[in-house]
């Protein structure tokens, strides 16, 4: 099944989920009051080992399974921190932050969408950037990990002429 099916589906079946009445063949499941910000908290997680370029630390909040959409790109497994070290070598430097995170989750998977507000620094010339960002997440029985990422930069104001 391709990515953007998979985003599709999962899209469909939470916002299925969130708004079904609940009827006795639907499956049952808790979900505990730390869950939505656990889930934001990885993705808060995942930026601070993207700044690190901490290996280790990124699979511990991605799924193998991994895909992202950034940069107008698709992105496989590592192939997202791949980039950031290429970046970084070249001398840019990130800033992110997950801002008000919405998050809905239904049994062991939660989409969070938010705005994050940073900056891309290169050569001395600091740029603030605004991305719009989603991703879906799946619990594993002891941590949530992203297994979609998506982010769309905000283009810059207009200029007045």
């Amino acid at each position: 099944m391709k990515p953007c099916a998979l985003f599709g589906l999962a899209a469909l079946v939470l916002s299925a989920c969130a708004h079904a009445a609940p009827t006795s063949a639907q499956v049952s499941c808790t979900v505990s009051s730390r869950a939505r910000a656990d889930a934001a908290q990885t993705m808060r997680d995942m930026y601070a080992a993207l700044m690190i370029e901490d290996l280790d630390a990124f699979h511990a909040v991605t799924t193998q399974d991994f895909f992202a959409y950034d940069a107008g790109q698709s992105f496989d497994g590592d192939a997202l921190m791949d980039l950031i070290k290429d970046r970084h070598a070249q001398g840019v430097v990130f800033e992110w932050n997950v801002n008000d995170p919405k998050v809905e989750v239904v049994c062991d998977t939660a989409l969070v969408t938010y705005v994050n507000t940073g900056s891309i620094m290169q050569a001395d010339l600091m740029r603030p950037m605004k991305w719009l960002e989603s991703a879906t997440l799946r619990h594993d029985g002891e941590s949530w990990r992203i297994r979609f990422f998506h982010s769309t930069a905000v283009p810059a104001p207009a200029r007045p002429q």
